[in-house]
């Protein structure tokens, strides 16, 4: 059989691969499949036999794991929040950098085309082989294994990512709560723009009211407007319980 012939030969390198993810697999030829690219398979006559039937398992389990594990951890947060943070943690460009942490690319088998275009590095490539990986735990080892494989590797990365996104939608949030409370949107005030052209450093104010509510720096005005955005947001309760309800 295919598979089996190409797990024995490749024993030692699965095994490495195992030691990084933390899993021993029962049917190592799972592991082995999900590292599979189609372009190989073709080339190999073995249609069928690459990594998608995987990646589509892998898919479905990590939106499940990420959703519950967010879901547990941020039981406050709004549902259109909890689907933005989910959806940047299991986004093409997010699991081509998780797959690239463990060195996912040098595992892989490639057709020649791929192999000479760089394929190995390629995103849509990586992220396909990570959820194909998922998927072979899952199948191998069922939710509880998969589970724990990725709140070890995912835990870590939500604390960023929800910070990135609060800052990212917080210029749309801050004027969703202001119009809600006030019927009225606050406006952003350059302050401050410092710097050589290529590395220009911006300040700018969030005003509601004629009231400067936060400041934020950075290294583009929109960034800064969210930085500002953002801190407003952090305070936004003392603010309304303030001079703003006047």
């Amino acid at each position: 059989m295919f598979l089996d012939s190409l797990a024995r030969q490749n024993k030692k390198r699965l095994a490495e691969l195992e030691q990084i993810i933390g899993y021993r697999f029962t049917d190592l030829r799972l592991l082995q499949k999900a590292l599979i690219h189609s372009s190989f398979a073709f080339e190999q006559s073995q249609v069928g036999n690459d990594n998608e039937t995987l990646e589509f398992l892998g898919d479905a389990v990590l939106d499940l794991t990420v959703g519950y594990i967010l879901f547990q951890n941020y039981p406050v947060m709004r549902e259109g929040e909890l689907t933005r943070l989910r959806s940047s943690l299991v986004n093409e460009s997010h699991l081509a950098v998780m797959a690239r942490d463990i060195d996912l690319g040098s595992y892989l088998h490639l057709g020649k085309g791929e192999e000479a275009s760089s394929g190995r590095n390629k995103p849509s490539i990586l992220s396909c082989a990570y959820e194909a990986v998922v998927g072979a735990i899952f199948e191998d080892g069922g939710y509880k294994t998969a589970n724990a494989f990725v709140r070890q590797f995912f835990i870590p990365a939500i604390g960023s990512k929800k910070e990135e996104l609060l800052i990212a939608d917080a210029k749309s949030r801050l004027q969703e709560a202001l119009q809600e409370k006030f019927n009225e949107a606050p406006s952003y005030r350059l302050d401050l723009e410092e710097g050589p052209s290529h590395e220009k450093v911006f300040t700018v104010s969030v005003v509601f009211r004629k009231q400067a509510l936060a400041t934020g720096t950075a290294g583009s005005k929109k960034e800064a407007e969210q930085r500002a955005a953002a801190t407003a947001l952090a305070g936004l309760d003392e603010l309304l319980a303030g001079p703003l309800s006047v």
